[in-house]
């Protein structure tokens, strides 16, 4: 990445500002008619009172693709920002504890419904259309607050509405359920965040909801992998998309994981990581989100072929990501990488290499900044048997 990446960036950021200047004030009305994809939204500001409500674009027909996460890999970031800005975002003031009453339970069948609602919406003046955009929060589109509600064509997903009315399931193993059950994990962090699992229910920010869903499924997919062989060999895996390159090393160890990030800020090289062992991790990761999303998809890969590895995630964030569009972006980079025909290298000290190779931090960098060695030098108890 050139020294000028701030100056790139800036531009990127005034290509976007003059894009949504033209483009994200389209819809300004006090009520809107649409096909939600489904879709709901729970926010956080001002917890434990918060702002709850459907995402619906001024359209009708299937409009599942605007917020199906798991089927953008393939689109560019301006599409993706152009999806978020159709979604109109009604909203009602709730109390995360209540998880009845007709208005929530509207949003539970929308959150559960296989195909997308018809939707009418009637606010109590104008949706503000003002888009925020700093470059690192993600866009939202108009938000209005809602007066009144109606929905209608809602067909619910037979698993989901299995788990939403057993209330003896603890949340998590609601989510493991649904989770092996082939339900998308964006589904399943809906219905999290909406207050449909577990025992004692309440309604979960969506950024929180996320988060938690990628911990408690790569949680139960290390308790797995624990069982298997280890790997014979390192393995490297890459993949690149809105402006995000990721790499990912397996080499033999029983499981550790690290994750470190690299992004330009002001000139200045900036650097994020993490790191457990097979006990976890038992702090909220400095990289955030991103460290259980990562994690999730690699482990998915280690699963599935009945293996055991270390693993080290590199990250690099170039100038081109512009607008962060959400960790989803991470999870599915790396189950996109790890579909990758490997490159196989002689040691760990090779793998990070040609890692590097592929990058434009060095291999210095990623180690100064990381912990791996440190954890590849502590003795498992595996070692004392």
């Amino acid at each position: 990445m050139s020294s000028n990446s701030q100056d790139i960036r800036r531009a990127i950021l005034s290509k976007w500002h003059e894009t949504l200047s033209k483009h994200g004030n389209l819809f300004s009305s006090d009520s809107i008619s649409g096909t939600s994809p489904p879709s709901v939204f729970v926010g956080s500001y001002n917890y434990p009172k918060v702002f709850v409500g459907p995402m619906v674009p001024p359209i009708h027909g299937d409009t599942s693709l605007l917020d199906s996460p798991e089927r953008w890999k393939e689109k560019s970031l301006e599409d993706i920002v152009n999806f978020r800005l159709n979604l109109v975002r009604g909203i009602q003031t709730t109390s995360i504890d209540q998880t009845e009453g007709r208005y929530i339970e509207n949003l539970q069948e929308i959150a559960m419904s296989s195909k997308p609602i018809d939707s009418d919406l009637t606010f109590e003046k104008s949706t503000s259309s003002h888009v925020s955009l700093d470059g690192e929060s993600a866009p939202f589109g108009p938000i209005g607050v809602i007066a009144t509600a109606k929905f209608s064509g809602t067909t619910s997903e037979k698993s989901i509405e299995k788990i939403f009315y057993d209330k003896d399931l603890k949340a998590q193993d609601a989510v493991l359920n649904l989770y092996d059950s082939g339900i998308e994990i964006s589904k399943i962090q809906k219905c999290f965040s909406i207050g449909m699992l577990g025992q004692k229910r309440k309604l979960v920010p969506t950024k929180w909801s996320i988060t938690a869903t990628d911990d408690i499924i790569s949680k139960s997919l290390v308790g797995k992998i624990l069982d298997y062989n280890l790997i014979d060999s390192c393995r490297l895996f890459s993949y690149e998309h809105l402006g995000n390159v990721f790499t990912v090393i397996l080499f033999p160890h029983r499981w550790i994981y690290e994750m470190i990030e690299a992004w330009y800020s002001n000139g200045v090289l900036g650097f994020g990581s993490d790191y457990e062992d097979a006990r976890g991790i038992d702090h909220p990761p400095a990289i955030a989100g991103a460290y259980f999303a990562a994690k999730l998809g690699v482990l998915e890969f280690l699963v599935k072929h009945k293996i055991q590895a270390g693993v080290v995630i590199l990250r690099e964030i170039r100038p081109e990501y512009a607008i962060p569009v959400g960790v989803w972006q991470v999870r599915e980079g790396i189950r996109e990488a790890m579909k990758q025909n490997p490159v196989f290298a002689d040691n760990f000290d090779s793998a990070l290499a040609l890692a590097s190779n592929k990058m434009s931090i060095s291999k210095s960098e990623w180690l100064s900044h990381g912990n791996i060695l440190k954890l590849m030098r502590q003795k498992t108890l595996s070692d004392f048997f």
